[in-house]
């Protein structure tokens, strides 16, 4: 953990000794009473905790916090419903990387079984968002959705600048050779591809087709060289 989060409920309750944050801070950066550490408000300012004290089942800690972060940049993904694992992979990487919307729908040759797992049900999904803001030392989470049908996504977006869908069999260019211009939407397919029908659906709603080259990448892979070549394209790398 580089920043180690918290929700605002749990700020003025003692943590206990079983806690994983609790766990990281004695274990692994071994910080004794009165010692500090980078700590974060969910969805709010960064700052520095302190230890205060160390009990036989729980710590005591204090809080000063700096200003509230502004908001994340405007890059919304739309996901095709993945296999829970890839799906843990993207949650905790795309935060990472600072997208301010994540949308995993359900497309015509997808999985169905894929929306009825326990990642999305007992609401895992929320901690690898976290996990992948204290990686980025951030605590700004994306919005998220999941189990629409790429319509309903799609009739809940803003009017984007920039719409594009990743495809590697119907695209005309690859995605570092268009303008980007934000806010930005960009769709992902699901593993089997994209079904004629949702091709003719994202070009009626205005999204543009680009590919990330020959080679066919793993979803979560595709996910992550995306997020790279808009953001340099964005200037935020």
């Amino acid at each position: 953990m580089n920043l180690i989060l918290f929700e605002p409920a749990e700020l003025t309750a003692p943590l206990p000794r079983t806690d994983p944050r609790a766990v990281h801070l004695l274990g692994v950066l071994r910080r004794e009473a009165g010692g500090t550490f980078d700590a974060g408000v969910i969805n709010g300012p960064r700052g520095q905790g302190t230890l205060v004290q160390i009990g036989p089942d729980s710590l005591t800690l204090r809080f000063t916090w700096g200003a509230a972060l502004p908001p994340l940049e405007s890059i919304t993904l739309l996901i095709g419903l993945p296999r829970p694992q890839t799906a843990r992979d993207i949650l905790r990487e795309a935060t990472s990387l600072g997208v301010s919307a994540l949308h995993f729908f359900r497309t015509e040759k997808g999985e169905s079984s894929y929306a009825q797992s326990t990642l999305w049900s007992s609401g895992e999904w929320r901690r690898h968002l976290i996990t992948g803001a204290e990686q980025a030392f951030d605590t700004r989470l994306p919005a998220l959705t999941h189990g629409q049908s790429l319509a309903e996504v799609i009739a809940t977006l803003p009017l984007p600048a920039t719409r594009l869908a990743l495809d590697n069999y119907e695209s005309p260019q690859p995605l570092s050779a268009g303008g980007i211009t934000p806010p930005v939407a960009l769709a992902f397919g699901p593993e089997r591809g994209w079904s004629a029908a949702e091709r003719d659906l994202l070009r009626a709603q205005s999204f543009g087709f680009a590919h990330l080259g020959p080679r066919v990448l793993r979803s979560e892979t595709a996910v992550i060289a995306a997020l790279a070549v808009v953001r340099a394209k964005l200037g935020l790398l």
